[in-house]
């Protein structure tokens, strides 16, 4: 029989070490990335499952008020959530995980439950036992974005090989007018650019401020870094790097200065971070979605075609109790 309990903050490291071994956790459930979020931004009610003594899955979510209902949201502060579990979760168990999980919802005084799972190559064993239990519960899409995804080559030649051949020659005209790309600590001078880019693209702000970027680089300096393009000693363009779990790579932030966009930066940019997406043994790589509310941006979605990407789902579930 499975139990469900409300995560306590005692069992912080035993969450954090499941998530690490989990199929499909990530750096976005951890406690230690969950908890550089001010404590009032968000009502925190995660959860785990156990059977037995052993810990089965867990629910990272917060309590929020949506159009005047209580829901028990995967938690706001992480790209994805879902239930996390273990690699050789069964079909039985996941069914139970989920009933076991209404069942909390319903006595917590919960109006409806909200999910975004990561996309599939973000397990390490591919499985839809847990999708199968959510709407055979009564789950149903709210949401179906597509992500850019690329499968990483060997080495370099396998990487220019998925290139379209617009793409080579960009990398080359970059090379050749002189622009450098290198790791680093500029993280002021790229926020500047992400936030001009934002402000013009889609008057929006990102999703960080700078000192939250500079708080999660500081947490996890393996994991995230920035990489950017130079020009006579300017950044004129920059990709933040989240590694997300062991073989897998997201762009979190994508930005450039328009007036320099003739030097195609971008595409060395992403060169270069291929090649050293191969040194960290990483053989996935996740551009980010292409589509808002299910609408395709067709030249965004083009550009990162052009680097031999395809689109995988990134998909939101929930199911409303009354």
């Amino acid at each position: 029989m499975i139990k469900v309990k409300k995560f306590s903050k005692d069992n912080y490291l035993a969450w954090d070490l499941f998530v690490r071994k989990a199929n499909n956790g990530t750096i976005f459930n951890l406690r230690k990335f969950l908890n550089y979020h001010p404590e009032e931004r968000f009502k925190d009610n995660s959860i785990e499952f156990y059977k037995g003594n052993n810990l089965l899955s867990v629910f990272p979510a917060a309590d929020i008020m949506k159009e005047g209902k209580r829901i028990l949201v995967s938690h706001p502060g992480a790209s994805y959530g879902s239930l996390i579990t273990k690699e050789d979760l069964s079909i039985k168990d996941s069914i139970e995980i989920v009933e076991e999980l209404n069942g909390y919802a319903i006595r917590e005084g919960f109006d409806g439950i909200q999910m975004t799972i990561p996309p599939s190559f973000y397990s390490n064993r591919a499985s839809n036992y847990v999708e199968y239990a959510l709407l055979s519960s009564g789950f149903d899409y709210f949401r179906r974005e597509v992500t850019s995804t690329l499968t990483i080559g060997e080495n370099e030649d396998d990487i220019l090989n998925k290139f379209k051949s617009s793409h080579q020659r960009a990398v080359k005209r970059s090379q050749n007018l002189g622009v450098e790309v290198k790791i680093t600590n500029k993280v002021d001078e790229f926020f500047s650019i992400l936030e001009t880019n934002l402000k013009i693209r889609h008057d929006v702000k990102p999703t960080h401020t700078i000192n939250e970027l500079k708080t999660l680089i500081t947490l996890f300096p393996e994991e995230i870094n920035v990489f950017g393009a130079f020009y006579n000693h300017q950044m004129i363009a920059g990709v933040l790097n989240i590694i997300v779990k062991e073989g897998v790579a997201l762009a979190f932030y994508i930005s450039h200065k328009n007036e320099f966009q003739e030097l195609r930066p971008l595409n060395l940019l992403f060169f270069n971070i291929f090649k050293w997406a191969i040194t960290k043994n990483i053989k996935m790589y996740d551009f980010g979605t292409f589509t808002v509310d299910g609408v395709a941006n067709m030249g965004l979605g083009r550009f990162k075609e052009n680097f031999g990407a395809s689109g995988v789902f990134r998909d939101s579930l929930k199911i409303l109790f009354k």
